[in-house]
């Protein structure tokens, strides 16, 4: 039996953002998912829900962690990685870095609003107490469709 690699080792927690942005999208928010994972086990999910519940602040990062935050008693998330399908915005890159999440892996970039080098650089400033490890890319092509797929289709209903 061959070896798993450390990107195939990834794949399962990214398509698991992947459902919750799918999900996200069913109920007509952007489709951003996201999943917290320690020690190899999903411990917290979230999706986008700002637009369903009229809250700017809940993005699927900031729902993840949160949820991750209750789970292990702690806002240290120090042993925890975050998978996310867009790269997070300057107020969800914020929240990663408070809560000194390790290492985030993210689907696609975001040119607008990416806050982790793309447009801003907030997760990985030295400036800042907190580092985390930052890898783009995995499942990208797949979060990019699910995006232009939902964005395509808004455009259409106007």
């Amino acid at each position: 039996m061959a070896d798993i690699t450390i990107e195939e080792a990834n794949i399962p927690f990214m398509q698991a953002a992947l459902e919750e942005a799918a999900a996200a999208a069913s109920e007509g928010e952007i489709p951003v998912g996201a999943v917290i994972v320690r020690d190899g086990e999903i411990i917290a999910r979230g999706r986008n829900r700002n637009r369903s519940r009229q809250n700017a602040v809940l993005h699927a990062e900031i729902i993840a962690i949160q949820e991750a935050s209750e789970i292990t008693g702690n806002e240290r998330l120090i042993d925890c990685d975050l998978y996310v399908t867009k790269e997070p915005c300057a107020m969800c890159a914020g929240a990663i870095v408070h809560a000194r999440i390790r290492k985030v892996y993210i689907g696609t970039q975001d040119s607008k609003y990416g806050a982790c080098g793309t447009a801003l650089s907030v997760c990985g400033n030295p400036l800042l107490n907190h580092v985390p490890e930052i890898e783009f890319g995995l499942l990208g092509e797949r979060s990019q469709e699910l995006l232009r797929s939902f964005f395509e289709a808004l455009r259409q209903k106007r």
